[in-house]
């Protein structure tokens, strides 16, 4: 890693950004250097207009992920370097505004049966009962699942955020039909030791290839992905609070029909339990 890199990852760690935005910006940074040949504390605003000009015409990057990249780039010079360039040079590409594609309640139970293994199958039922995030899930701890109280714990979720999710009770007996299959010590969802790896928990990579393969083998056309789990998450979230960046119209989506908490829950547990039958 470069000096200015280093420079930039300790000010990240300053003001506690999650690793894997840290991980985001430094990626940016690296792109932003190798795209013009020169260490990036030599380049400025021209050079980050045209940066950006190039994500979205030559390698037609979305959006969202060119926002980032320039999010990236504002962080490096105004607060890493301390250059103070005004908002005005930094430009911010105008994010399409979509409804979620949202799987029907046939087509999670599709998913979870063309599961391959135990472990994907609890993956993917976990998934949609409780609507967490791919990297919330990977974090997942045994003793984060409170069966006297029948919720879960998810511990620094999205904005390092701690919250209670509703436990199902069909739920709660796949994971103990897991567990002793399984028998976990610390993750829920333990990664497998392998060469550079502390095989501590599950990459976000294998959460992300048991959907997507999932959805492979039950036929589901819908688009699944970049982040597939997001469609459970979509499916549970109707009696969540609205996130302040998500747009009105995507809640009415979203809400579906589930006006209240103990809906939702036996909502859940239906599908669940159909899919078990």
């Amino acid at each position: 890693m470069t000096h200015l890199r280093k420079m930039m990852l300790e000010e990240l760690q300053r003001r506690n950004y999650a690793q894997s935005s840290a991980d985001a910006y430094i990626h940016a940074l690296k792109e932003f250097a190798k795209y013009y040949h020169r260490p990036p504390d030599q380049l400025g605003p021209k050079e980050i207009s045209q940066f950006q000009l190039h994500l979205l015409r030559d390698r037609k990057l979305s959006a969202q992920t060119v926002k980032q990249h320039i999010a990236a780039l504002r962080f490096f010079f105004n607060l890493t370097l301390k250059r103070r360039y005004p908002p005005s040079d930094f430009r911010y590409p105008k994010t399409p505004q979509r409804l979620p594609v949202i799987l029907s309640q046939d087509e999670v139970r599709a998913m979870i049966d063309a599961a391959t293994s135990l472990l994907h199958r609890t993956l993917l039922m976990t998934l949609y009962s409780t609507g967490m995030r791919r990297a919330e899930i990977t974090r997942l701890k045994v003793n984060d699942i409170d069966s006297r109280r029948m919720v879960v714990h998810i511990k620094q979720g999205k904005g390092s955020k701690d919250r209670d999710v509703p436990l199902s009770p069909k739920l709660l007996e796949a994971l103990r039909e897991y567990w002793l299959w399984k028998k976990p010590m610390e993750y829920l969802f333990p990664g497998e030791a392998k060469q550079g790896s502390k095989g501590d928990h599950l990459t976000l990579k294998a959460v992300y290839y048991a959907c997507k393969g999932a959805a492979r083998r039950a036929g589901i056309q819908k688009q699944v992905g970049p982040h597939p789990e997001t469609l459970f998450c979509y499916s549970y979230a109707g009696i969540r609070r609205r996130p302040a960046h998500d747009s009105a119209s995507a809640w009415t989506y979203r809400y579906q029909t589930y006006d209240s908490l103990s809906a939702f829950v036996a909502a859940s547990s239906e599908c669940l339990s159909k899919s078990a039958g």
